[in-house]
C-alpha cells in the first residue's frame, strides 16, 4: 500500500512520516511549514498567567523533543513538497499531488484543505486528529480533557477527510496507556506515539476494501481557537499543579471511559 502523507513540519509531524517511511509505505509527502513551535506570551497577562504560559508551552517544547527526539527532519529520501500555509491549496500544489502515484492519502497536522485539493484525492482518505471525536473536535482538543479532568479521553482520531471540519467518518481511534508522572504534554506525545503504532498495524494488516468506516454519532464539541486562554492554565498548574494524571490513577479522579471505534479489535 503506498501512501502520500500531507502533515506539518513540527516533530510530532514528522515522526509519523518517519515510521511510515521506515515501512516503505511512504510514496509522497506535501509539508506544510508551520509557525514557531514556543509562541510568545500575549501582553498584558497578570503574573501568574504569564508563568504559566511560559511554563506550559515551554513544557510542550521539552516534551516533545523528548518523546520525539530525531524526528526534526525526514530521514529517509522520498519526493516531497514543501509549502506554506497560501500554497497549501494552490493550483501547483494540486497538480503535483495529482502528478503522484498512491493508494490512499493521509494527512496530519495541516490546515483545512480546500474542496479541490479533496478531489484530486482517493477514495480512501484520512485524517489523524489530535482528539477524540465526536466531544474534542477542532483546536486545542489534547488540552481540553484535561481540563474536564477526563485524562483517559486524551487521545486521537483517524477519519474519513471531508470538507467539514474532523467530521468525517471514524476508521479508528486510540487513547495511550497513563502512567505515574504523566503530565500533560506526556499525554498528548504518548498519544501520538500510540496512533502511529495503530496506524502502521492498519495499513499493513489491512486491505482497503476492508475498512470500515464509521459515522460521527451525537454533535459533540467544536472546539475553537477562541474557546481557549491562558488563564485556563490556572487550573493545571495552579490548582492540581499538574498531577491530573496521578490523581486520576489513583481514584481521586471519577473514571469514566470513551467509548472507543477500533480497527484492530479483530486482532486483539
Amino acid at each position: 500500500m503506498r501512501v502520500i502523507l500531507l502533515t506539518g513540519s513540527h516533530p510530532r509531524h514528522l515522526y509519523v512520516v518517519n515510521k511510515l517511511a521506515e515501512l516503505g509505505l511512504v510514496a509522497a509527502h506535501v509539508m506544510e511549514v508551520r509557525e514557531a513551535f514556543v509562541p510568545q506570551p500575549p501582553a498584558n497577562l497578570e503574573k501568574m498567567d504569564h508563568i504559566n504560559f511560559i511554563r506550559h508551552f515551554a513544557d510542550r517544547d521539552e516534551a516533545e523533543q523528548r518523546h520525539f527526539e530525531g524526528h526534526e527532519r525526514v530521514h529517509i529520501e522520498i519526493p516531497t513538497l514543501n509549502v506554506t500555509l497560501t500554497q497549501l491549496n494552490s493550483e501547483e500544489t494540486i497538480k503535483w499531488i495529482a502528478s503522484q502515484s498512491f493508494d490512499i492519502a493521509i494527512s496530519y497536522g495541516v490546515h483545512k484543505l480546500s474542496n479541490e485539493l479533496l478531489d484530486v484525492l482517493p477514495k480512501h482518505s484520512w485524517n489523524i486528529h489530535g482528539g477524540l471525536s465526536p466531544w474534542y473536535k477542532g483546536n486545542t482538543t489534547l488540552f481540553w480533557p484535561f481540563f474536564m479532568l477526563r485524562p483517559n479521553w486524551a487521545g486521537m482520531t483517524i477519519h474519513r477527510l471531508s470538507a467539514r471540519l474532523d467530521a468525517g467518518d471514524i476508521v479508528h481511534q486510540s487513547v495511550p496507556n497513563l502512567d505515574y508522572g504523566d503530565r500533560i504534554h506526556d499525554v498528548a506525545c504518548k498519544a501520538v506515539v500510540q496512533v502511529t503504532k495503530d496506524l502502521t498495524r492498519i495499513l499493513t494488516t489491512t486491505s482497503l476494501e476492508q475498512v470500515e468506516y464509521h459515522p460521527q454519532k451525537g454533535n459533540g464539541k467544536l472546539w475553537v481557537s477562541n474557546d481557549w486562554m491562558p488563564q485556563q492554565l490556572r487550573f493545571v498548574y495552579n490548582q492540581y499543579n499538574n498531577d491530573i494524571v496521578d490523581q486520576f490513577l489513583d481514584g481521586k479522579i471519577p473514571r469514566i471511559d470513551p467509548p472507543i471505534i477500533s480497527a484492530l479489535r479483530n486482532e486483539e
